[in-house]
């Protein structure tokens, strides 16, 4: 049985940095033997079908391997699977559909994360602005967008992050994704 995923690709074409165009990652992707790969965006999300005997976390050590070896530079990807991402969009505690895209968002974690890593953060005083905590995801509401957001600055410090890789996607992309692992 074949598994569709998605990689996310953390920090890449941001401010003319690590770049990393779409159709060599597909080129790149397929060269590992994974098929019908497509990209959304420019900001590092891909989805496509692996191998049969491929589980996700071997699939992300090869496409870090991979992806350093062509573009030169480390890149830290999440690799998750379709049912995964159907199930981030169903947990959400947070009303999606009365929401625009830019004001809600999702980081996705490398490893499970636990109410304690959050205790340095008040929430209330970033009120209107709030979080909650999925199975390795945050889900952020930032009604001003998250260029305005100083929960997610706080959200992104290193104390809050560290030892997990974390990145980022608004509503938008994190749908796109649950569609396109589907297809």
């Amino acid at each position: 049985m074949s598994t569709r995923y998605a990689a996310l690709l953390r920090g890449i074409n941001v401010g003319g940095h690590r770049k990393v165009p779409m159709a060599e990652l597909r080129a790149v992707i397929a060269d590992l033997g994974h098929r019908d790969v497509v990209t959304h965006l420019q900001s590092g999300n891909a989805a496509f079908t692996a191998a049969d005997d491929a589980d996700g976390e071997a699939v992300r050590r090869a496409l870090e391997e991979a992806v350093e070896g062509h573009f030169g530079f480390a890149v830290d990807c999440l690799v998750r699977d379709g049912d995964y991402l159907s199930a981030v969009v169903a947990d959400c505690p947070f009303p999606a559909d009365a929401l625009e895209a830019k004001q809600l968002h999702v980081t996705y974690f490398s490893g499970p994360v636990t109410p304690e890593r959050f205790d340095g953060i008040d929430q209330a005083a970033f009120t209107p602005e709030e979080f909650r905590i999925g199975d390795r995801a945050l889900y952020l509401y930032a009604p001003e967008g998250l260029g305005r957001s100083k929960l997610a600055d706080a959200l992104a410090r290193p104390s809050v992050t560290r030892g997990l890789v974390a990145t980022t996607r608004n509503w938008n992309t994190v749908t796109k994704l649950v569609e396109l692992t589907r297809a």
